[in-house]
């Protein structure tokens, strides 16, 4: 019974930890001082950011824009990829195996330097879309191997199966296969997205003049002092995600079912 307790009140203690500044960061979002002190409910910092805010609206299309489109084509390489690791015999199979684990254990600011050394010996304009490229390079191996735990569940016989009866691999592929890991291609997808969005050391490398991204912006402004429209901005970007969330949810029991 004191285990339970004790576990209890570890719980709890995280989740405070964990919402309590975020509790802080939507209470100061409706402050009327620019100081972290309270003096007096207001929307302005909303209102300054909807009409006063340009770069941050640009910056934050370019963020959703780099992650949905290097979200979309990470998740695609990486359930090839995926399928391909997991049921085809090819040459160099272990060595591709053990490289794809690099960017996931490698500090990302090495990540970030080795992309700038790339597209600088080749001469490459820095911009948007050396960051699509950098977001869709470490977003491949998070997808893979997430597939990859999937098809360790999948029953391959089913495979087998289409096959004897005369399935094509692409038709196994659209109607068997992907159908049965949509739940993992959909959470790969989610999980990219997320990460591109939300990367700032990365992309400070590989960023060019005009191109920046939400976080990068928001750390340039930071760094002149805390505007209280980025809380506004932050609380926004909470309710977008806890509503994309639940819709996922839902859509994931949507697919099982």
């Amino acid at each position: 019974m004191n285990k339970r307790r004790t576990s209890l009140v570890i719980f709890i203690i995280t989740i405070l930890f964990f919402y309590i500044p975020l509790l802080c960061l939507i209470v100061y979002s409706f402050n009327d001082g620019r100081a972290m002190t309270w003096k007096g409910f207001s929307l302005k910092w909303y209102k300054e950011l909807f009409v006063y805010s340009d770069k941050i609206w640009v910056s934050l299309r370019y963020s959703m824009i780099i992650a949905v489109v290097s979200g979309i084509l990470s998740t695609t390489i990486g359930t090839l990829g995926a399928i391909a690791l997991k049921w085809h015999e090819f040459k160099w199979k272990k060595a591709l195996n053990v490289i794809s684990y690099i960017p996931l254990i490698i500090p990302e600011i090495i990540l970030g330097v080795s992309l700038l050394t790339m597209f600088a010996t080749i001469n490459f304009k820095l911009g948007l879309v050396s960051i699509f490229i950098a977001h869709t390079t470490f977003n491949i191996p998070y997808v893979l191997f997430l597939i990859i735990s999937r098809l360790d569940e999948f029953d391959y016989s089913i495979v087998e199966a289409a096959y004897d009866l005369g399935a094509s691999e692409m038709q196994t592929l659209f109607k068997i296969i992907i159908p049965a890991i949509l739940p993992g291609i959909i959470s790969g997808f989610l999980i990219a997205v997320t990460l591109s969005f939300d990367d700032f050391v990365t992309t400070f490398f590989v960023s060019g003049p005009g191109s920046s991204t939400l976080p990068l912006r928001i750390f340039s402004m930071v760094r002149l002092g805390i505007n209280p429209a980025i809380n506004s901005l932050s609380v926004l970007l909470i309710g977008i995600s806890i509503i994309l969330t639940l819709s996922t949810k839902k859509l994931q029991k949507h697919f099982i079912s």
